[in-house]
């Protein structure tokens, strides 16, 4: 057996289980889970933080069971375009996390959660604490400008 991940095109030390479909544009740190084996989709442009896993599939009913419930649950999970996932954040199955929302370093958000655009979800259970709608129209703002300067068109 190998101890070494498989190859993926996004980070040598991150883990992509199954086929997850990741949209173009999309970071994915060091020792990430990118679990794909219940379904998994993320958008354009998703960031995915060094440790952080996003999960489409448990074995917690068939453990605790001794077996007796002999399945693995999978429940598809998704993530918008343009969604940060703070370090050692966890998304477990079935959640949707709409765009351009950020979930904050060592949130767990719970299984099947729906997660509104524009949100910043932190803790443990992960939720929604405020929108970041306005500030993310200023940052994009602010983005602009810088570059229009550094064109020398400011």
């Amino acid at each position: 057996m190998s101890s070494k991940l498989p190859p993926n095109p996004y980070h040598e030390l991150a883990w992509i289980a199954g086929t997850p479909e990741i949209g173009p544009d999309c970071w994915i740190g060091a020792f990430t889970l990118i679990d794909g084996l219940g379904g998994l989709k993320m958008g354009r442009g998703c960031n995915i933080s060094s440790g952080a896993q996003v999960l489409s599939h448990s074995t917690a009913r068939r453990c605790v069971t001794e077996r007796a419930y002999d399945l693995v649950d999978r429940k598809a999970t998704e993530l918008g375009d343009w969604v940060f996932v703070g370090a050692n954040a966890v998304i477990l199955m079935g959640c949707k996390v709409g765009h351009h929302s950020i979930i904050g370093a060592g949130a767990v958000v719970a299984e099947d959660t729906v997660v509104p655009p524009y949100s910043l979800v932190v803790g443990v259970p992960g939720r929604v604490v405020r929108s970041i709608e306005a500030e993310a129209r200023q940052w994009s703002e602010m983005g602009r400008e810088a570059a229009a300067l550094a064109a020398g068109r400011g």
